[in-house]
């Protein structure tokens, strides 16, 4: 235990250290209320689990002031929604979420666009309405959803100029 400099000291006192036991007596076992019976689950909205899914959050951050937003449009409400895609994404690979995975999370809806069109933005007007707040996970995953998996396999490059070519090829609407 680490002590203010004014309390004497023997110099010659040994400095303790933390020892684990040298045993366990008993195997691990999954048997507490939190702990998962074999794989992650797998189903309809429950996402696509990765490791420091949280990183996007913070990577999103450095997202504010540089998007493309209309009257209407909230910026952590495009933030939450492009952090969602790119916790998927980066789950698909079994990886921490990069800032490639954010720019496609955000550029598939036209946030990184200079005018984006006025078609995509009637939709995310409706799609991310107040999504930022923690009780509209549903809504979230309707917005990750609408990101194929076949699509946010492709490298981030290839996804941002098929969304530049065709928005709707990159989303699917009917989630």
């Amino acid at each position: 235990m680490a002590a203010p400099k004014f309390v004497p000291t023997d110099p010659t006192d040994q400095v303790r250290s933390y020892q684990s036991p040298p045993r366990r007596e008993a195997s691990w076992l999954a048997d507490r209320p939190g702990d998962l019976d074999g794989r992650q689950p797998e189903g309809e909205r429950l996402g696509t689990p990765g490791p420091d899914q949280g990183y996007a959050l913070k990577l999103a951050e450095s997202f504010r002031g540089k998007l493309t937003l209309r009257t209407g449009e909230s910026e952590s409400d495009a933030i939450a929604g492009g952090s969602a895609i790119a916790m998927k994404r980066s789950g698909l690979f079994g990886r921490a979420p990069v800032v490639h995975d954010l720019r496609v999370g955000l550029g598939i809806w036209g946030f990184l666009d200079d005018d984006p069109a006025d078609e995509l933005v009637a939709v995310r007007k409706e799609w991310f309405e107040e999504v930022h707040h923690v009780h509209h996970y549903e809504e979230l995953r309707r917005i990750a959803d609408a990101a194929t998996e076949e699509l946010l396999r492709l490298p981030h490059d290839e996804i941002l100029r098929r969304h530049a070519e065709d928005w709707r090829s990159c989303l699917d609407l009917n989630v």
